[in-house]
């Protein structure tokens, strides 16, 4: 779990977060560890919140769109 202070809106998606973001930077070659990731760059870690939020709305649209 997270210690940066951020809240969840829903707590129980927590894990599923999580596993997320250790998902994208895989797919996107950044090495990221569980626990502290000082050595990665912002420009880093914001490719990977963004990468996070577009997949995230590209699944709601497709929830919405019945595909």
């Amino acid at each position: 779990m997270s210690k940066s202070g951020s809240k969840t809106a829903v707590p129980e998606s927590r894990a599923a977060l999580d596993n997320m973001k250790y998902e994208v930077a895989q797919q996107m070659g950044i090495n990221l560890t569980k626990g502290y990731n000082g050595n990665l760059s912002s420009r880093e870690a914001g490719y990977i919140g963004g990468n996070m939020v577009k997949k995230m709305i590209e699944d709601y649209e497709r929830s919405k769109s019945g595909n």
